[in-house]
Order: C-alpha cells, then sequence, then structure tokens
C-alpha cells in the first residue's frame, strides 16, 4: 500500500532540495547521505553508483527514509519512511542520474569513474510526516 505524499510539501522533492536519505548498516547503525532525488507520482527515485554503502544497504534492507527541508524555512520539513518498490539499473538509470544533474545543476552529469554503473531506487511511500 502506498501512502500518498501530501500537496502542500511537494515542491520539496519537485524543486532541486538536497534531501537525506538514511538506510541500515549492517549493524542496524543507521547510513545517512544528502542525494538528489526525484517524484514520480507517490514514489520517490533515488539515483546512485551500484556498490556504494547505500546500494548495498538497500538491497539487503529495502527500506529507507527520506527528510527534506525546506532552504528558506527550516522548519518546513517532509519526513517519507518508504520501502524499496524496484530497482532499475542500465541505460535508464544512466539517463536518470543525467536528468537529475541537469535539473540540480544545469548541465549532464559527470564522473571520475567512466565504467561506473548507475542503479535507481524506487521508493514507495509507507508513512509521511510533515512539518510547517
Amino acid at each position: 500500500m502506498t501512502t500518498q505524499l501530501p500537496s502542500s510539501h511537494l515542491d520539496l522533492l519537485d524543486e532541486p532540495v538536497v534531501v537525506m536519505l538514511a538506510t541500515l548498516m549492517p549493524d542496524g547503525r543507521p547510513q545517512v547521505t544528502p542525494v538528489w532525488c526525484s517524484r514520480h507520482g507517490d514514489e520517490v527515485w533515488v539515483n546512485t553508483a551500484k556498490g556504494r554503502q547505500k546500494d548495498r544497504n538497500l538491497r539487503a534492507r529495502p527500506f529507507a527514509t527520506i527528510a527534506a527541508t525546506d532552504p528558506a524555512d527550516a522548519y518546513r520539513w517532509l519526513e517519507i519512511r518508504a520501502d524499496v518498490a524496484g530497482i532499475v539499473e542500465g541505460q535508464a538509470a544512466h539517463d536518470h542520474i543525467n536528468d537529475l544533474a541537469q535539473a540540480y545543476f544545469g548541465r549532464p552529469f559527470r564522473t571520475n569513474t567512466p565504467d561506473e554503473q548507475r542503479v535507481i531506487f524506487k521508493l514507495r511511500p509507507t508513512a509521511v510526516n510533515t512539518g510547517g
């Protein structure tokens, strides 16, 4: 079951706001990383390089929390607890990171690793909290 995202806070996902992605390490401790994201209906998609810690964490424990804070008002925020609803690799994931780079920086994505493999995690909300 998908929990609907509140229209009052969709701008925090639709605008280029860096969000925090929390996953769990193998020992149960949280790992939090700033990431770019995009919204697709009520799903939030995050993109990472295959093999990074968040990739390994999300494959082993397919759930996460995303927190977004309004850059103009730190007391206006959105928390999304979510399950991994899908994983996309290949050209679609490379296209997605380029779309994100264009939205956040106005240019295509640049990587220091030419053979880097990208992956999209499609996060489906299970609980949503807001402030402000």
